[in-house]
């Protein structure tokens, strides 16, 4: 999995020989800033596009390949014994809108499946999408897979560069969807503003302070308001939609913490509003790591127990690979991946095209 937050590849190898899946190993792999860069100028229109996007699609295969080969090495498990690998690929366009509805993932799948010499499962959102739902987000049916409660009713909450969230009632309904900004734009001012690519601890936005009027603004947002199902991304929440609200007189530290509680509350609103019943709330992805954001959450939640995936037997860092592992296992075994519920699709439907070894 390589996310909106743009800082890497998280591979991770699941152990499916059980009823419930396990995970067995974990893998990282840092972007180059070269690399970076290139994913990031193709987020905006520019010169010769087809042809940066086909050459930038081999070059995360090889860095897919370059991550598989150092997860496989360090579990000491041979690529004859891997099934199949999930690649969900980079997203650069996300447009899930009635009438020129499409997704686009970078990453050439065939050239992944020779590199490794395993069957590669890549493009799940599209059947969602050409289905006619929102193709995002495709991780609650694994989220209830794996964390329904028979007695509380329960929310994961995913902060990655998009948070989104999926409520499980103990009697098996599930909704989802995407609430907001999760640490793309905190992430984005401090790399602006510091030359680091995330917020540790969230120790700058910390030392800041809220600035209500521009919060304010942010949070008038239609998307905000919108009822789900609904995705969203890079096209929306970026430093140019950002820069539109400031007057270039604010410290950066105070726009820092108004980002900051502009995730919180995203999310803490849209649970309050859409599942006041949730007694139960699990954090996962990069933000759960965010000391600042989660002391936030627990504040806007006061009533709610606020915790991390950890908790639950899943490292919140590893969480939305091991969704896609399980998606690429539900391909294979020719099963649905996808919640119309949650994505507004016209049913179920198999996701992922497979390109056999």
């Amino acid at each position: 999995m390589s996310g909106t937050s743009l800082d890497g590849i998280d591979v991770i190898l699941s152990d499916s020989s059980t009823s419930l899946p396990s995970l067995a190993c974990t893998y990282y792999l840092p972007y180059d800033k070269n690399l970076r860069q290139q994913i990031l100028e193709l987020h905006q229109p520019g010169n010769d596009e087809l042809h940066r996007a086909a050459v930038l699609s081999n070059e995360l295969a090889r860095s897919y390949a370059e991550a598989v080969v150092g997860l496989l090495t360090k579990s000491g498990v041979s690529p004859q014994d891997v099934i199949a690998i999930g690649c969900h690929g980079q997203t650069v366009r996300h447009c899930p809108q009635p009438e020129r509805s499409y997704t686009l993932q970078l990453g050439n799948a065939a050239l992944l499946a020779e590199l490794t010499g395993i069957t590669v499962v890549s493009d799940f959102r599209s059947r969602d999408i050409a289905a006619g739902g929102q193709g995002a987000p495709l991780v609650p049916k694994f989220h209830q897979f794996l964390f329904t409660d028979p007695k509380n009713h329960r929310v994961i909450v995913n902060i990655g560069g998009i948070s989104n969230l999926t409520s499980l009632t103990p009697s098996g309904e599930v909704a989802g969807f995407d609430c907001g900004p999760g640490n793309l734009l905190m992430d984005a001012w401090c790399l602006r503003h510091l030359g680091e690519t995330y917020d540790h601890d969230g120790a700058w936005a910390r030392s800041g302070k809220v600035i209500p009027e521009l919060f304010e603004r942010l949070f008038e947002l239609e998307f905000f308001s919108l009822p789900f199902p609904k995705s969203t991304g890079r096209e929306l929440f970026n430093l140019s939609w950002l820069e539109g609200y400031l007057s270039g007189m604010e410290k950066p530290e105070d726009v820092q913490s108004t980002l900051s509680q502009l995730t919180t509350l995203s999310i803490a609103k849209s649970l309050l509003s859409h599942f006041p019943s949730a007694v139960e709330v699990f954090l996962c992805g990069g933000g759960a790591r965010n000391t600042d954001l989660v002391e936030r959450l627990r504040a806007a939640l006061p009533m709610k127990r606020v915790e991390l995936t950890d908790v639950l037997g899943v490292d919140a860092d590893w969480l939305e690979a091991f969704a896609f592992a399980w998606l690429a296992q539900q391909a294979m075994a020719g099963a649905p991946g996808n919640l119309p519920e949650v994505t507004g699709a016209r049913g179920q439907r198999i996701l992922g095209a497979i390109y056999q070894a």
